[in-house]
């Protein structure tokens, strides 16, 4: 069956669709001997896909982790600054995985790999909305504050919904929250906090939409369950 040469190439563990098809953009990609242009279609039981003149792996098996990541790493295989990556932190995975999602350098908690090309594409369409839920160590907490965080805000002309926001401990003007938002904008939960006048100090994701943290040791990933796999198809 005929399908879109980067979706193809994605379920094939090469790379995820965005950067397949920056790969064919780049005149790296040949179907049957002839350079491939965005948007191509092939049938990879019967027509010879290439990438730099190698033919595509075999179909892997699928594999779903979840990594527990620290501060300090950039949410991408490679990175042209030679900053720390995740992919380092999931090395001794017997697949290669990529990242469904970002979570800035900055930042740290859960983070989903996977080699299933379509299931990330679906997990990261606009049209696929999850709760996210991250606790937030601010500095400038106040009651005004926390009144204006928990609304509406505009980000880049775009209104976000109604996040939920609790505060789960307070030491003068320092505070433990606990922000659930339903978008993913970037640096969304950073921007929110200026925009009430409070400052991020740490920032951790426990949980996105069926997915839990839970104890998974910092910088340590592990296999997603059949349940948890099953949940994210919905």
């Amino acid at each position: 069956m005929e399908e879109r040469i980067q979706k193809i190439m994605a379920s094939r563990g090469v790379a995820s669709r965005r950067a397949s098809e920056e790969l064919i953009l780049q005149g790296r990609v040949t179907c049957n001997g002839q350079v491939c242009g965005l948007g191509d279609r092939a049938d990879p039981e019967k027509d010879t896909i290439l990438v730099d003149g190698r033919p595509l792996p075999s179909t892997p098996d699928a594999i779903y982790i979840l990594l527990h990541k620290p501060r300090g790493y950039v949410t991408t295989l490679s990175d042209e600054k030679g900053r720390k990556n995740v992919s380092q932190l999931v090395s001794d995975c017997p697949q290669r995985v990529y990242p469904v999602g970002r979570l800035d350098m900055d930042s740290e908690g859960l983070l989903l790999l996977t080699n299933d090309g379509e299931l990330a594409n679906h997990l990261m369409h606009p049209s696929y909305v999850v709760d996210k839920v991250y606790q937030v160590w601010v500095q400038g907490f106040s009651p005004e504050g926390l009144e204006r965080l928990s609304q509406p805000i505009e980000l880049d002309g775009y209104r976000i919904r109604k996040p939920a926001v609790k505060c789960q401990k307070r030491t003068g003007d320092k505070a433990l929250l606990q922000i659930t938002i339903h978008e993913g904008r970037n640096r969304q939960i950073r921007r929110m906090c200026a925009i009430a006048g409070m400052e991020v100090q740490r920032l951790k994701r426990i949980r996105e939409g069926s997915l839990s943290l839970g104890q998974l040791p910092l910088g340590k990933w592990r296999y997603l369950t059949k349940e948890e796999v099953k949940a994210l198809r919905g």
